[in-house]
């Protein structure tokens, strides 16, 4: 690719985003940037500070003093890689009530397009394609049923020795964190009427990577 490119993915909690932006940014040497991390970061600290992440006030006075930044596909939060501390589960029961604060989405938006302005990327998360890159060159919206996205995050959360979970508390948590991020005032969870549809409950990781790739390849 001769220019400069910019591929938006939004979609639901558990629909495979990051994982599948993740390999199409390798495949066509972009700069993955996952904003949805950002936002799990900013959670990380909220809570690291013992403050109420239900407080807006309390959440809002750490925006000031952080920074959060990519280097080789690693996040970094106030210059520590946070890559594991993110994933915790205790981030994903809080983080949707983070990410619906204007002014801390409006942080996070004012760092992401910052990434986009200086190479071609692949940027995933919840309002990419609405408000962060509403003029990216490819955008897609990928999701997957319910039921499929809390079983994969439920495997997910397995495979990592979590314990005192069931798969009915992970669909449950995957239709409230659904709720909360559809139905937010700021920047809402929806599908642009440009953006390619792509439902991977019955798709593998590669098939929907392929979709991807043909149709940005088949408009170069």
């Amino acid at each position: 690719m001769a220019r400069h490119y910019s591929i938006a993915i939004d979609g639901p909690a558990g629909a495979g985003k990051s994982t599948v932006a993740k390999i199409v940014a390798k495949k066509l040497n972009f700069e993955y940037i996952d904003t949805g991390a950002m936002y799990r970061a900013y959670t990380l600290k909220v809570l690291q500070n013992n403050l109420d992440p239900k407080n807006q006030n309390e959440v809002k006075s750490l925006l000031d003093s952080t920074d959060i930044y990519f280097i080789d596909n690693h996040i970094y939060l106030d210059g520590e890689m946070v890559d594991d501390e993110i994933r915790d589960n205790r981030i994903s029961d809080n983080v949707s009530y983070i990410a619906s604060i204007k002014e801390v989405r409006s942080k996070m938006v004012s760092l992401q397009r910052k990434m986009a302005e200086r190479k071609s990327v692949v940027m995933d998360g919840r309002d990419i394609t609405t408000v962060v890159l509403p003029k990216a060159d490819y955008k897609f919206y990928v999701t997957a049923s319910v039921e499929e996205r809390g079983n994969r995050r439920y495997l997910e959360l397995i495979n990592k020795g979590v314990k005192n979970i069931t798969l009915q508390s992970v669909i449950d948590d995957i239709r409230r964190r659904d709720e909360i991020d559809s139905t937010r005032e700021e920047s809402p969870l929806t599908r642009t009427e440009d953006s390619v549809l792509i439902d991977t409950t019955e798709l593998s990781i590669e098939e929907t990577v392929d979709m991807i790739i043909d149709l940005v390849k088949g408009g170069e």
